[in-house]
């Protein structure tokens, strides 16, 4: 027998790994968390891989995924074997084009990631609610619930949908499978290969849609026909089942793991049985296993084959013994008299013998982890007279009272599992490291591992886990990690914020990276953590991570340091060969990123080995723990909802914390109640050098450095060593004026300092440690203090717009993103009445990642109002925000019209003077403000009218947020339609030339010649001109900017933009992480401005109002480019660099199309720029 292969990687990848083999074409589109299956075959095909037909899969990338659908369903049509690859919403896309692939007898293949359908929130991740909205459209559905299991069912999924030509759908859970990284065997391309149904095949070709051989589908038909056409398809689906089974037992022949549509696993006399799919099976046989220690007997049914749905297979290996079944599901479907997997199990036994009882549970929706207690509680709802129905576990419901009792956890790992858990920051490379460090265990030991990385939906900045475990058997363990034997802390900060020892064993390991010295360490740490490490006699080492990696040069990347100590002391594999294999990864890893990268990152292994042993005292486990009391001054949401979420035991909120939210709605400014501490580095003000510009305020991207005007008065009543400076010009001279940091929540990008214009900087930056007395002056400035933007005009100029309180600030967005200052001063201009829908992106996820909200409020209580739908209907739906509210005003207009004789004179002359105005920001305040005074002493029917719908007085400043994913591609069809209504509607677009939140994917916004995900060998084709179609409307205001080139030219842009009577588009450049700053992230403000002087990017705006003037619309406001720093500028970023390493040829012809491209577009728009106009009569 054959010597079995395996290799260390996740569920996405093993399910490409099959994926690639069958298919010739593949249409894709990115969706998380099922990007990467596209991922990897896209870089499979540009490298060179062969499927089983001797060839590479043809690769397109689509507008959306209901494009991929389409394209999909050509490619079959063609005699083309496809696969897509998909989730959640993206799945809901594909359903028109399912229920066609299906009825046309397609064999297509979707590979979906299962994740959680966006409903009163947006969820990232996994559950089964997309894949149960498609089962009405006659895919044949197929379940994995490991890693494993994905590798050895996704080629069923392939050889059945040929052989039946049913088309499938092969599901597992995402997040939880897809990205959980297993060692598994693999299953070789020759094994498979020899079970096609190569005749299948050959008449699948046949039938393909050809001129050869003429035919025609996709009639349409009449009621005389269409429903005998459709029962005709009824033969394909019945042999499903058995077409499986076969091809299961071919694989259990090849794996010696035993596979059927339905499995069982348990006592085979079990009384109590679960029926499950998906990742909960490999639990729940841990529990039967921690069960059957104790003598007790319970079972688990396996689904592997949903759709058809077989009686048959299911009876063949149900115990006859059975007296009850719980059946769980991992949806929610409201209103319906059960969840579908319950409906169908309970379905089946009406003409059945058996008769149990049947009950159904709810669990793990939106990838709520689900631990053996929680499996344990349902067996123990089982041995009940009368046992729950209908239930919830995992959750506490004290709403409905439907959830199961919370178990305390039970410990069923297998002997010899040796388990870890790493505490590290969104970015930081500690999720990166982990999953290096379990591939080096996997791949060069007999062990078997697991990896899963738990952490939330911020950009960066939020806080990892990471959960390891090794063995020498399978690991089934698909939870988080609970009793480890070893606990990392990469983030200093964490100390006092999280319960990061919470079952550590005893005689376990510590590593916490310190800032401090051993001593001073000591008097840092907790009593809880103190008290814990003494009583379980905890290893506890330190080593200064930090300032490793910033002697190095690796900036705040502590992993690879973090990463080497922990394979010092975990005495896993032997460090000497540890040390290796992680240089090795180094060099695999970051090897398109240059030398300099790899010899940093080698560096740091060298580094990291010299870790401290901290000794305990003894008396620590003396300490007495006393409860500390809270007097912050914090709203009651803050304290019983978000505070526990921020603390990491948001799984303990119960139910009836949402009362009253139900719709999820949450409330604005939660941000500023964080106070994340997450900087290395902030700036410190030099006040001496301060030339006032507030330029430092404008770039920064999290709103942390504001400047302050004080009177004598604040100034005198200031907290102890404030320093401030006379204010200059004009009106300002008469008060002091401060820059003032917000420590806590500046996230240390150092933007402010490095475009700080005073000839001796103004702002250095400096350790955080060293601050901290600044946090009570933010607050004395903030709440005390306040923004004097009244004083001056905050339209004239940047200085006088940083003076306007932000209403967007502490997001968490990357440390240096460069598209959130682009937003804070639409805030700061215009926040007090916006409306914004915002784009399923990035910069909804920064916007409104619960519990955090950084849009906020003045002090008037007025601040944006922010909403965001889906991906694909972002403009449409402001658009319908923007008709709602126009509407009630209109109604307002009507009423005020109609009121001769009703009202009184003080009322009519107050609506004489709205309705003059209301289309005017500035007036249809001032209007507003006299109509409400006015209507409120008014007895009137009118006057009542008018005061209930004062919300809508003021004119709304309606604004639409996205990226360019949204713009150029998947919602481009809406905001065409939407800019080409003519009515008044504002569009910003957040351009970062990718897919930026998915991962960095191309979209129609990527230059040739990136380097991008779906583009692995490098753009081929040029960017599309969003502003040039928008601008051949004649009727749509447009601007380019990039505020780190021209900070002026972007306020102009937005002070027009905002009023113009009509559409308008802005388009800003927005270096991200994706791109790989060579300078990194602090730079991104000078990285704008680089792309203009090369003229990588142009600013430009186009004005329609200026055409009625007999002026010229188009105003070019980028300068004559360098072309000689267009290359260099290429070569400042990663995503083109990397593309000389992997493909040098291909590189060389791309990047002068690049500046080619560049050329041309600058070139066009001189000639807008130079073309006359004369006035129109």
């Amino acid at each position: 027998m054959a010597t079995k292969k395996f290799i260390t990687c996740d569920g996405n990848q093993a399910a490409s790994h099959i994926a690639y083999m069958f298919s010739e074409v593949a249409c894709i589109y990115p969706i998380t968390p099922s990007s990467t299956m596209a991922e990897y075959v896209d870089e499979w095909s540009a490298n060179g891989l062969k499927n089983m037909f001797g060839e590479q899969v043809k690769v397109v990338e689509m507008q959306s995924e209901g494009g991929a659908s389409g394209a999909v369903h050509g490619s079959l049509q063609s005699g083309a074997l496809c696969t897509t690859f998909t989730a959640s919403q993206g799945l809901l896309l594909m359903i028109p084009n399912m229920y066609k692939i299906a009825a046309e007898l397609l064999p297509g293949v979707f590979h979906v990631s299962a994740r959680t359908i966006a409903a009163h929130a947006l969820s990232i991740f996994g559950d089964h609610s997309d894949i149960y909205a498609t089962r009405q459209t006659g895919f044949a559905m197929l379940a994995s619930g490991s890693v494993q299991e994905i590798m050895d069912l996704a080629g069923v999924a392939h050889l059945s949908a040929i052989k039946s030509r049913i088309p499938f759908l092969h599901f597992f859970d995402g997040f939880r499978t897809s990205a959980e990284v297993q060692k598994i065997e693999v299953l070789e391309m020759d094994d498979l290969k020899k079970l096609v149904d190569w005749k299948a095949l050959e008449k699948f070709r046949n039938n393909a849609l050809n001129p050869e051989h003429p035919v025609t589908r996709g009639t349409n038909q009449n009621p005389d026909i269409f429903f005998q056409a459709k029962e005709a398809i009824n033969k394909f689906y019945e042999p499903i089942p058995d077409i499986v089974n076969d091809y299961m037992a071919e694989i259990s022949k090849i794996t010696g793991r035993e596979y059927k549509p339905f499995t069982y696993y348990g006592a085979p006399d079990a009384e109590n049985i679960i029926v499950a799919m998906g990742s909960i099976t490999d639990t729940s046989k841990e529990v039967i296993d921690y069960l059957a220690a104790k003598g007790e007997k319970a079972g688990l049914l396996t689904v592997h084959l949903y759709r058809p749905f077989s009686d048959k297979y299911f009876f063949n290996v149900l115990p006859k013994s059975v007296k009850k079944i719980t059946v769980l599901d991992r949806t929610k479907e409201p209103g319906a008299p059960g969840d579908p997997l319950y409906l169908d199990v309970k379905n089946m036994f009406y003409t059945s013998d058996l008769k149990p009882q049947v009950f159904g549970g709810r669990y793990g929706l939106s990838s709520k982890d689900t631990t053996p207690a929680q499996v344990l509680s349902i067996y123990e709802n089982m041995k009940l007279k009368e046992p729950k129905d209908f239930f919830t576990v995992g959750i506490i419901d004290d709403v409905t009272f439907r959830s199961l009792p919370m178990l305390p956890e039970i410990n069923v790992a297998l002997p010899g599992t040796h388990s870890a858990k790493f505490y590290g920051l969104g970015s930081d490379g500690t999720v990166g490291a982990n999953k290096n460090s379990i591939k080096i265990i996997g791949d060069t030991t007999d062990k078997y591992c697991q990896a899963y990385f738990a952490y939330d939906s911020k950009k960066s900045g939020g806080i990892t886990i990471s959960n390891l475990r090794f063995g020498d058997k399978p690991i089934r363990s698909p939870y988080y990690v609970n009793t480890p034997d070893f606990v990392a802390c990469h983030v200093p900060s964490y100390i006092d914020k999280y319960d990061m020892l919470k079952g550590l064993k005893k005689n376990g390991t510590f590593l916490l990276n310190s800032l401090w010295s051993a001593e001073e360490t000591k008097k840092r740490l907790p009593d809880t953590m103190k008290k814990y490490m003494a009583e379980n006699k905890i290893n506890f080492y330190i080593i200064n991570a930090t300032a490793i990696a910033e002697e190095i040069g690796l900036g705040n990347r502590t992993n690879t340091i973090m990463q080497a100590a922990f394979f010092k002391l975990a005495d896993i594999i032997p460090y000497e060969q540890a040390e290796k294999e992680m240089k090795k990864a180094i060099y695999k890893t970051y090897g398109r990123k240059g030398e300099d990268v790899v010899n940093m990152n080698y560096a740091a292994v060298d580094r990291g080995s010299q870790v401290e042993k901290v000794e305990i005292p003894a008396e620590w486990a003396n300490i007495k723990v006393g409860t500390v009391e809270d007097k912050r001054d914090i709203p009651e949401f803050y304290r019983n909802v978000v505070d526990p979420i921020i603390g990491l035991k948001g799984d303990d909120v119960p139910v009836s914390a949402f009362k009253d939210r139900e719709d999820g709605t949450f409330p604005a400014g939660i941000s500023a109640y964080e106070k994340r501490g997450i900087a290395v580095n902030v700036p410190e003000w030099q006040p001496d050098q301060c030339i006032q510009c507030n330029q430092c305020s404008y770039v920064c991207p999290h709103a942390a450095i504001r400047p302050f005007l004080l009177t004598d008065e604040e100034a005198k009543n200031a907290p102890e060593g404030t320093t401030t400076i006379q204010g200059i010009p004009g009106v300002l001279k008469q008060y002091r004026f401060r820059i003032q940091v917000s420590v806590y929540d500046c996230t240390g990008c150092g933007n402010c300092a490095d475009i700080c214009p005073a000839k001796n900087k103004a702002l250095i930056m400096k350790p955080l440690g060293t601050q901290l007395a600044e946090a009570d002056r933010w607050t004395y400035m903030h709440e005390k203090v306040g923004y004097k933007d009244h004083l001056v005009d905050k339209f004239i100029n940047i200085k006088n717009s940083q003076f306007a309180q932000p209403l967007f600030e502490f997001s968490g967005a990357c440390a240096g993103c460069g598209e959130t200052p682009y937003i804070k001063t639409i805030t700061q201009l215009f926040g007090d009445r916006m409306v914004v829908s915002n784009a399923t992106g990035c910069s909804s996820i920064y916007g409104a990642s619960a519990p955090s909200t950084p849009y906020t409020t003045n002090r008037k209580g007025h601040g944006p109002a922010w909403a965001n739908s889906l991906f694909e209907d972002n403009a449409e739906y402001g658009f319908g925000l923007m008709l709602g509210s126009n509407k009630m005003r209109e109604r307002i207009a009507l009423r005020m019209r109609e009121s001769d004789g009703t009202v009184n004179a003080e009322t009519k002359a107050a609506f004489v003077e709205w309705l003059a105005g209301m289309n005017n920001a500035e007036a249809s305040k001032a209007a507003s403000a006299k109509i409400i005074e006015a209507c409120e002493k008014d007895k009137s029917e009118v006057a009542a009218e008018i005061l209930s719908l004062r919300q809508y007085l003021v004119k709304k400043s309606h604004w639409v947020f996205g990226g360019d994913g949204w713009a150029y591609d998947i919602g481009y069809g809406g905001l065409d339609h939407v800019i080409a209504s003519g009515e008044d509607i504002n569009i910003l677009v957040l351009d970062t030339e990718v897919y930026s939140n998915t991962g960095g994917q191309a979209s129609k916004s990527t230059p040739a010649g990136a380097v991008a995900k779906f583009a692995a060998s490098g753009k081929k084709i040029r960017k599309k001109d969003l502003g040039q179609m928008a601008m051949s409307y004649g009727y749509v205001y447009v601007a380019q900017v990039a505020m780190g080139a021209n900070n002026n030219q972007y306020l102009k842009a937005l002070k027009e933009a905002e009023a113009y009577p009509g559409p308008s588009l802005i388009i800003a450049y927005s270096p991200c992480i994706n791109h790989g700053l060579r300078d990194g992230m602090g730079k991104t403000q000078a990285q704008e401005k680089e792309a203009v002087a090369a003229g990588y990017w142009h600013l430009y705006r186009y004005n329609p109002l200026l055409e009625k003037e007999g002026k010229n619309p188009f105003t070019l406001d980028s300068k004559e480019p360098d072309w000689s720093k267009f290359q260099d500028f290429l070569n400042s970023e990663v995503r083109y660099t990397s593309l000389i390493k992997a493909f040098p040829a291909e590189a060389e012809v791309l990047f002068k199309v690049a500046e080619e491209n560049a050329k041309w577009r600058y070139n066009v728009y001189k000639r807008l720029a130079a073309m006359e106009f004369a006035k129109i009569v």
